[in-house]
């Protein structure tokens, strides 16, 4: 069993919801104070690897990097970079011993992961945190436990696992017209497309521009009777402005987070000057949870939580100090917003608490309220993700990575960053396909689709100003109809493998060491396991025409053109493999199948029995239902026979 041990008066954030043993020291660390820090050491053997930190740059494999958690708006991510949209403390190391631990500490925490062929992990944080230390057989088997130990993911609908489309710039009813008929027109694929700030009042959550959408709720219908569905954006600040009622609510119940003299502290987001929710009072959070209930009424059953950093341009404080106001933080130095998360306060049972110090819960507990209330207020799933998380917020709604460019090494990053956010909970995960900053060519959009057809959350998100990259504006669009459709086809088996991991405690997507021990198999990092039986190797070089796979036994080879599966037998060992623009080659492991079913412009046009068994193997325990009911259980899992 799992092993927990106090320092100190740790905030509670409820990342944990298993059992685990009390104990009154740690196995595997050793455990100093350095002024008002804990230091905690741990030593590695060479061929050691090091797993875990969820959403990090650099490897799958943490060695060598330097890593803070402390959530950061940070649009211009390198893999210098020390801090990203969310932090998940927990580490895993194989070796000839195999063990982990989670820093369960809502405040900034460093990672020193063999720095510098160092040897040993340094961990710094503050005084006050629990440390759950991890054991098991391999490490595969302590990312389980882990699991086990904070919970149930999320598990969106249907039509969540279908292709959306985003772009910051979408501003009327027209303009989402002509992205739905693009898509219909070439087609390809879709299922929702979101709503970015464009499509409020002067940005004010939970308003709509009635003059760019009159009747928003028969819109909704209309689109949703076509098989496409919304997805507005909501943002963490809400506009300072008498009269609205959200605002006046907050205000009136104290619902705001204060500043240093006790009024609610007011900081510039895209409305202006905003209050920000305070997330940790329990009625706060249904409060938020049910202004929601304002676009739900409309027919919107999805949302993306966005700015929950939360994300500051400028503040009453910074503005008083001169500062000038920066469009947004700038990663490891000291932005305005550092700044700020140290002049307001939070509400914690009557006891005010500096935001600095629980600083990481603040986005996790906005998708909390969220969820919380959308489960009541909706008969159905619905979709919920969010930028900023924390371990635990898996249970209540899904992560995208944030705001990535268009580049080849943000494409590579996204694949390496998959299995180590599902390590820490959070299964319904993906990037901004295509990216969100930059110029996205035609031949990086094919690869990053064959790539992004495989993950959960599976979106093409751009920002404004850059090229509009809506898959039908590129030439020859049967090969974005080809890889997009791929997507559909599998959807028997992408929603299966979800759910069936959610319910069991269980990876979607793993890196190959933890099911493959041979050396080679243990350093890849640009080959992943989705589900029980497929492996993906994706094309991730400019100009490259294919590229060189493991294979780590015996696989059945698919290739998919658009048209159908061509399927070969290869052995075991390394292959070069060509593969074309336009379409995509993966593997079914030795014994396994893959159920898959006919193409489809929508998931409402999708029959999830109607499947087809590839690969070598007999059967495959296939979850199917209706794609939106909340009662998710086993008992939906059916066995299908060749």
């Amino acid at each position: 069993m799992a092993k927990e041990v106090i320092f100190g008066k740790p905030f509670e954030t409820e990342a944990i919801v298993g059992k685990v043993e009390r104990a009154d020291s740690l196995e595997n660390w050793q455990v100093t104070q350095r002024q008002d820090k804990l230091v905690f050491r741990c030593a590695l053997n060479p061929n050691d690897i090091v797993y875990g930190l969820g959403e990090q740059v650099k490897g799958i494999n943490k060695r060598g990097g330097r890593y803070v958690s402390y959530n950061t708006d940070n649009p211009h991510q390198t893999d210098e970079s020390l801090s990203l949209y969310g932090s998940h403390n927990v580490l895993i190391i194989d070796g000839d011993k195999c063990f982990g631990a989670f820093f369960d500490t809502p405040s900034k925490v460093l990672f020193e992961i063999d720095v510098d062929n160092s040897g040993e992990i340094v961990v710094t944080c503050e005084p006050n945190v629990k440390v759950v230390e991890l054991q098991g057989e391999s490490a595969y088997a302590i990312a389980r436990e882990f699991l086990s130990l904070i919970g149930t993911s999320y598990i969106p609908p249907l039509w969540a696992f279908g292709f959306g489309q985003s772009r910051w710039g979408y501003k009327t009813q027209k303009d989402f017209d002509s992205v739905v008929d693009g898509y219909r027109n070439a087609g390809i694929p879709l299922d929702w497309v979101c709503m970015d700030i464009d499509y409020m009042d002067r940005y004010i959550d939970f308003t709509v521009n009635t003059k760019r959408f009159p009747d928003l709720a028969a819109y909704v219908g209309s689109l949703k009777a076509g098989g496409i569905r919304l997805v507005p954006i909501i943002d963490a600040g809400v506009k300072v402005e008498p009269h609205n009622d959200t605002y006046e609510t907050g205000v009136a119940n104290g619902y705001f987070c204060t500043n240093h003299e006790g009024k609610p502290f007011k900081a510039g987001v895209w409305p202006g000057m905003t209050h920000f929710p305070d997330f940790f009072q329990p009625a706060a959070r249904e409060w938020f949870g049910d202004e929601y209930r304002k676009l739900t009424d409309m027919g919107i059953e999805g949302f993306w939580n966005d700015m929950n950093e939360p994300a500051i341009f400028y503040s009453e404080y910074t503005i008083l100090n001169g500062l000038t106001p920066p469009p947004a933080s700038e990663g490891v130095k000291e932005p305005n917003a550092y700044k700020d998360y140290r002049n307001f306060y939070h509400n914690v049972n009557g006891e005010r608490v500096l935001h600095d110090k629980v600083h990481n819960l603040y986005g996790a507990l906005m998708t909390r309220a969220a969820s919380e209330r959308l489960n009541k207020i909706l008969p159905v799933r619905f979709l919920l993700f969010s930028r900023a998380s924390y371990v635990g917020a898996h249970r209540y709604g899904g992560i995208w990575t944030g705001d990535n460019s268009s580049d080849w090494d943000h494409l590579v990053r996204n694949v390496k960053m998959m299995p180590s956010l599902n390590m820490a909970g959070f299964l319904y995960s993906g990037a901004d396909t295509g990216g969100f900053g930059g110029n996205c060519s035609r031949e990086l959009m094919l690869r990053w689709l064959a790539f992004s057809a495989f993950t959960p959350l599976m979106r093409n998100h751009s920002a404004i100003l850059t090229k509009k990259q809506e898959c039908y504006r590129y030439s020859g669009k049967e090969d974005f109809q080809s890889v997009v459709s791929l997507r559909y086809r599998l959807l028997p088996y992408i929603y299966s493998e979800f759910v069936k991991a959610a319910l069991s405690s269980d990876m979607y997507i793993k890196p190959l060491g933890f099911e493959y021990d041979d050396a080679y198999s243990r350093r890849t990092e640009d080959q992943l396991l989705v589900g029980e039986s497929i492996m993906i190797a994706p094309v991730l070089e400019k100009d490259a025409k294919g590229r060189k796979v493991w294979l780590p036994e015996d696989m059945t080879e698919v290739r998919y053109d658009g048209s159908g599966f061509l399927c070969e037998q290869v052995s075991k060992g390394m292959r070069e493999v060509k593969v074309p623009l336009g379409e995509v080659v993966f593997y079914i492991r030795r014994g396994k199948c893959v159920p898959v079913t006919k193409s489809a412009q929508c998931t409402a046009e999708t029959d999830l029995r109607d499947v087809v068994l590839l690969g070598d193997g007999k059967e495959y325990r296939q979850y199917a239902d209706d794609g939106f009911t909340k009662d998710v259980t086993a008992e939906n899992i059916v066995t299908v026979k060749k």
